[in-house]
């Protein structure tokens, strides 16, 4: 598979509609992995990492999961490609940096994800649409099996994986959940809602994971400790924290459709203004105003049918998809100009928000009386 097939497709996680499709955009289980008796990969001198690399690649393409897959050495892509797979969140941004001695596959569906000689040796991921925390551990879990009959993994009796940072040392497992949560945030309850994850030993990080910000309303909520718990234990955890959050941002949205509805009305009315019909919008801004279009679309004042091409919007305007689709070097001026036009040009064929069908349809949901918190 050529890269130019990657980003002529939205991944299976995107177009998805898994459970709870309308809060929970997807699930994801990383697995770290190393080789025994070799130095990992921050340790290790350029050829080891390559030898290691040569070693490893060939037997994850092939998987059966694998056929027919994406499988690239790092130095062979372009910083501008490279920084695709990070707006795709098929690669993180310590792997992009990397060059030679690392490599990626991937398979057609970008649903797995398999990252040679990032931090680790081996850094699998499987990432699904909506809350399937459960399917996507599945999926990661029989990458593992079959890798690890192919190779000596290091392994102690007591500690579990051996992994390059202590925190991972266990099950070396990470499992996530990307979140949109604009009811929590525009309610202004979002920081309870943090600081109650926290307290529980959950991590909440923004768009990109770990020190970047939450924006377009979107957070990930993971584990943050892999030792000394089974990995079914952290999945039904983790699981059950974010139903919880799911109902507390419902709950969110019905409170501000009922006591303020002017708010979200004007809300949604201001996003639909500027997303039609501005010039120049930088990533941060469009992605705040296309989550308040996001959340029209769940409220019912757009068709459900508009739903993809916002989620697509999402990933098409990143800096690395504008720069890539338009063949060319751009300055932030001008990928500002061109992802505006891009927004433009796709809601064309938008309708323009139907408050009255919103009023009523939220009339018909809300049986029951709303939670006595703004």
């Amino acid at each position: 598979m050529k890269f130019a097939t990657v980003i002529s497709t939205a991944g299976e996680w995107l177009r998805g509609e898994g459970p709870h499709h309308q809060i929970v955009i997807s699930s994801r289980v990383r697995l770290a992995r190393n080789l025994r008796n070799r130095a990992f990969p921050g340790w290790a001198k350029k050829a080891e990492r390559t030898a290691i690399l040569e070693l490893i690649k060939p037997r994850v393409e092939d998987l059966p999961d694998m056929q027919d897959s994406f499988s690239e050495a790092l130095q062979e892509l372009t910083p501008v490609e490279k920084q695709v797979l990070v707006e795709r969140h098929l690669i993180s941004r310590e792997h992009a940096a990397k060059g030679v001695g690392s490599g990626v596959v991937m398979n057609r569906k970008q649903t797995l994800s398999i990252m040679i000689n990032e931090e680790d040796h081996l850094r699998m991921q499987a990432i699904r649409s909506g809350l399937q925390l459960k399917q996507a551990h599945k999926l990661v879990d029989k990458i593992d099996s079959a890798l690890e009959s192919k190779l000596d993994f290091a392994y102690d009796q007591h500690l579990g994986y051996l992994t390059a940072c202590p925190t991972n040392v266990g099950t070396g497992m990470r499992a996530s959940a990307m979140l949109h949560l604009p009811g929590l945030v525009l309610s202004e309850l979002i920081n309870q809602v943090i600081q109650a994850v926290s307290k529980i030993g959950l991590a909440v990080r923004g768009l990109y994971g770990e020190g970047t910000e939450a924006m377009g309303n979107l957070f990930q909520i993971s584990n943050q400790t892999t030792l000394g718990e089974k990995e079914e234990e952290i999945i039904a955890r983790l699981s059950k924290v974010i139903e919880t959050i799911i109902e507390k941002e419902h709950d969110a949205r019905q409170v501000l459709i009922q006591k303020k509805p002017n708010t979200l009305w004007d809300q949604i009315g201001r996003a639909y203004g500027v997303l039609t019909f501005a010039h120049a919008m930088s990533s941060k801004e469009a992605l705040n105003l296309l989550s308040i279009i996001k959340l029209g679309v769940d409220l019912g004042a757009f068709p459900e049918d508009r739903r993809l091409p916002i989620d697509e919007l999402f990933i098409d305007t990143q800096p690395a998809h504008l720069q890539k689709s338009s063949q060319q070097k751009l300055n932030a001026e001008e990928r500002d100009h061109l992802r505006a036009q891009i927004i433009r040009e796709r809601l064309k064929v938008f309708p323009k928000p139907d408050i009255s069908k919103l009023a009523r349809e939220s009339d018909e949901r809300s049986t029951s009386s709303p939670p006595e918190h703004e």
